[in-house]
């Protein structure tokens, strides 16, 4: 569910839905349980959910439909059914290092499932994430973007990189991506450090050379423009909230 809405899990439309009541759920390491419905065969459902920033979404989440439904097809997408398997095993039948290992299957679980859903797309996608996660030249360059923000890109680089002429390069990646090389380093420097902001003491100094910028002045400048406020005001507010 691409936007975290209300909705109702039912056997059929017509039948009405149960509120759960307090009673029926059993908190429980490393996760709770509700237990509701009839006397009929019992069906088990995994629920989760992650919290994401709406003000700043990634683009690949404004192209997820608002359902993602994984159909299960034999011998499609193995890792995701092995990864459902081990969650569901390790729910189950609770044992040492459930708590720890739990979490990690959920992270893993929601990249498989992204993962699916893109592999699924990718062979009639003209545009977008699933066509340029699909696409070497555009992948190659979203990866060292990713990997190393401080570095000082230009889209000639980039485009050295990944072997493409500059034009070219500018072209399809903003065509894939649905915005200019530039952009979208802006984009993602920013979002590195409002995490480091978020979840770390590293100075202000400090988060402006890991993300690319020279002096604690332009970090700031550039910060404010894009969240409308200080990094200080930001990290102050963030971890308020």
């Amino acid at each position: 569910m691409r936007d975290g809405r209300g909705h109702i899990l039912a056997d059929h439309p017509s039948t009405p839905a149960e509120v759960e009541r307090p009673e029926q759920f059993s908190p429980g390491s490393p996760l709770g349980t509700v237990t509701i419905g009839g006397d009929g065969p019992g069906t088990s459902l995994l629920c989760g959910n992650y919290h994401l920033d709406q003000g700043r979404p990634h683009p690949l989440v404004h192209q997820l439909p608002e359902i993602v439904h994984l159909a299960t097809r034999h011998g499609r997408h193995p890792e995701l059914s092995a990864a459902v398997q081990l969650l569901g095993t390790e729910l189950e039948n609770p044992r040492i290092g459930s708590a720890g290992i739990v979490p990690a299957l959920i992270d893993s679980l929601l990249l498989y499932i992204l993962r699916a859903w893109i592999e699924d797309q990718a062979p009639t996608a003209t545009k977008g994430w699933a066509a340029a996660l699909g696409d070497s030249a555009i992948a190659s360059a979203l990866t060292a973007v990713h990997e190393t923000p401080a570095a000082p890109w230009t889209v000639e680089s980039l485009a050295n990189r990944v072997g493409l002429s500059r034009a070219a390069f500018a072209r399809r990646f903003t065509a894939f991506v649905g915005e200019p090389p530039m952009a979208y380093l802006t984009r993602w420097r920013m979002t590195t450090a409002a995490k480091l902001l978020r979840e770390s003491e590293a100075p202000l100094l400090t988060v402006a050379a890991r993300t690319g910028y020279g002096s604690e002045y332009a970090f700031a400048k550039a910060f404010k423009r894009e969240y409308g406020q200080a990094p200080g005001g930001y990290r102050r507010t963030s971890r308020a909230a």
